[in-house]
C-alpha cells in the first residue's frame, strides 16, 4: 500500500533515530529545501528515492515496495525488438505524460492460406510522420484448428516482431511456446478452468500472461491474476472479457482506476484489448487504457490513422515535438537556391520541407532552435526574434557554400524585417508567405 508523506518522512533522515543518518537531515542534496518536502514530492511520485543517498538499507526497502509503479512493466522482445507495456502513473496525461504506448498487433490465423504474405506486409509495414517513424508492434497468431507450431514458426521467419499466442488449450499453446523460442511472447489466456496449468506454461517457457474473465467480474479478474502471480508468474496481463464500447470503456477506466487511485495491487497490470475491424473501438482503447491493442486484419488505411493518434497522445504534452536546427537540404540544392529560415517545432518543419519537396524546387532550409515551438508562438515568446535568427546564420558555415546573401523568413514574422536587417548587414531579407502551401508558388515567381 503507498504511503503518505509524513510516513515516508519518518522513513528518512529528517527523523532517523541513527545519529549517522540523522547528521544528513535536511541537506539538500535531493534537490529540495527539507527532508519532509523531498518526502511529499515522493508521496506525490514526483521525485525518486535515488535523489536521496543516506537512506538507511531497512527503510530503503519499505519505500522502494511503496513506490512500485501502480502498473507492472510487461516486456515483449523478438530479435532484437522490444515492447515495453505499462509503468503508467496518471489517468490523463495533461497531469504528467503516458511513457509506454500500447502495442498495436495484428491477428492472423494458424489455418489462412496468406499467412506468410500477411506476416510479411505487416514486419515491412513503416510511415514517417513528423520525424518519427511508426509501425505495428507484432502479430497474434490465433489457435484456429491448424498446425499452430508450424504457424508461429512461420510468423517467426517472415516478421521479427513481437507475438502473442492465442490458445485456451493448454497443450496447443506449450506446441506454440515451444516454436516461438528466442521470443519473449505473451500468452493468451489464462481462465479460471485452466490457469494452473497455463501459468506452469508461462513459467517455463518464461513468457508473460493473459488472464480472462468472460463478464468483465473486476473481483473475479483480480482473483484470478492473484492466483496466477502466486504460482511464479509475474508479468500478468488483464482481460476483462470485454469486446463492445460501453462495457469496455467502463471497465478498462475502473482497472485503471483501481490500479492508480486505490492502489490495488491485484489489478496494477497492463490490459488486453480485441478491436476486431473496428477502428473507432481501436482509438477508444489506445486512449482508454489499454496495453495490448489486437486488429483482426492488416489495412494500412486503418492501420496509418492510429499510428498517428498513438503517437500524439503518448508524447509529453509538456515538450513540443522537434527536430534537431541546422540546415537541412532539400532536392539537392546549388548555391543560387533560396534559403529559409523556419523554427524546430516538427509540424512546422515538416510542413515547409514537404511542400518545397513535393513541388520539386531546390532549397536550403535552416532550422533555427526555438525551443519546439511553431512560429507565431516562438515569435511571442521571445524564442524566435531576429537576433537568434541572425545567430544561426552568423553560426553557420553552410554560408560558405552559398553564392547569395539573400534569406526568406516567415510571413508571420514580417515585423522581423527591419531588425534583421540591422542584425544582418549586407544580407537581403525576404518576406515568404505565411502557410506552407503558398510556398512552392512564392519561390516560383519571386526567387530568381
Amino acid at each position: 500500500m503507498a504511503l503518505s508523506g509524513l510516513q515516508i518522512y519518518k522513513l528518512l533522515p529528517g527523523s532517523s533515530a541513527n545519529p549517522t543518518i540523522k547528521a544528513h537531515a535536511n541537506c539538500k542534496e535531493c534537490g529540495f529545501p527539507t527532508c519532509l518536502a523531498f518526502a511529499m514530492k515522493l508521496a506525490q511520485k514526483q521525485a525518486e528515492l535515488s535523489q536521496c543517498p543516506y537512506v538507511e538499507e531497512e527503510a530503503k526497502g519499505q519505500l522502494e515496495a511503496s513506490a512500485a509503479p501502480p502498473i507492472r512493466l510487461i516486456t515483449l522482445s523478438a530479435d532484437g525488438r522490444k515492447l515495453e507495456v505499462g509503468n503508467e502513473t496518471v489517468l490523463f496525461r495533461h497531469e504528467k505524460t503516458f511513457f509506454h504506448q500500447p502495442g498495436l498487433f495484428i491477428r492472423v490465423k494458424d489455418n489462412q492460406p496468406d499467412l506468410a504474405e500477411v506476416a510479411q506486409a505487416v514486419g515491412q509495414y513503416k510511415v514517417e510522420y513528423v520525424g518519427m517513424d511508426l509501425a505495428p508492434d507484432g502479430i497474434a497468431v490465433e489457435a484456429a484448428g491448424g498446425d499452430f507450431a508450424a504457424a508461429v514458426e512461420m510468423v517467426k521467419a517472415n516478421c521479427v516482431l513481437p507475438l502473442i499466442l492465442l490458445s485456451e488449450d493448454p497443450a496447443t499453446a506449450e506446441a506454440g511456446l515451444k516454436a516461438a523460442q528466442g521470443v519473449r511472447p505473451l500468452l493468451w489466456t489464462a481462465t479460471p478452468d485452466n490457469w494452473q496449468v497455463m501459468a506452469n506454461l508461462a513459467k517455463q517457457y518464461n513468457a508473460s500472461l493473459a488472464v480472462r474473465v468472460n463478464d468483465g467480474d473486476v473481483n473475479a479478474l483480480a482473483a484470478l491474476a492473484e492466483q496466477v502471480k502466486e504460482a511464479g508468474v509475474e508479468d500478468v496481463v488483464l482481460d476483462p472479457g470485454l469486446r463492445d464500447y460501453g462495457h469496455s470503456l467502463t471497465g478498462f477506466t475502473q482497472l485503471r482506476r483501481l490500479a492508480l487511485k486505490q492502489n490495488e495491487r491485484r489489478v496494477g497490470y497492463p490490459l488486453i484489448a480485441f478491436a476486431g475491424d473496428d477502428p473507432l473501438l481501436a482509438g477508444q482503447h489506445i486512449a482508454k487504457y489499454a496495453g495490448f491493442i489486437i486488429l483482426d486484419h492488416f489495412s494500412p488505411a486503418t492501420l496509418y490513422p492510429l499510428l498517428v493518434l498513438r503517437a500524439n497522445l503518448f508524447t509529453d504534452p509538456q515538450k513540443p515535438i522537434q527536430v534537431q536546427p541546422g540546415l537541412y537540404e532539400i532536392n539537392h540544392p546549388g548555391p543560387a537556391d533560396p534559403l529559409m529560415v523556419t523554427t524546430n517545432f516538427s509540424i512546422t518543419y515538416f510542413s515547409v520541407a514537404n511542400e518545397v519537396e513535393s513541388s520539386g524546387l531546390p532549397g536550403w532550409l535552416l532550422v533555427a532552435d526555438a525551443e519546439g515551438m511553431s512560429v507565431l508562438t516562438a515569435w511571442a515568446a521571445g524564442k524566435f526574434d531576429a537576433e537568434r535568427i541572425a545567430k544561426s546564420v552568423k553560426n553557420g558555415e553552410f554560408v560558405e557554400k552559398l553564392a547569395h546573401k539573400r534569406l526568406i523568413i516567415p510571413g508571420h514574422v514580417a515585423v522581423l524585417l527591419g531588425e534583421l536587417e540591422e542584425e544582418l548587414p549586407g544580407w537581403e531579407i525576404n518576406v515568404g508567405p505565411r502557410e506552407a502551401v503558398d510556398l512552392p508558388n512564392y519561390l516560383r515567381t519571386m526567387w530568381g
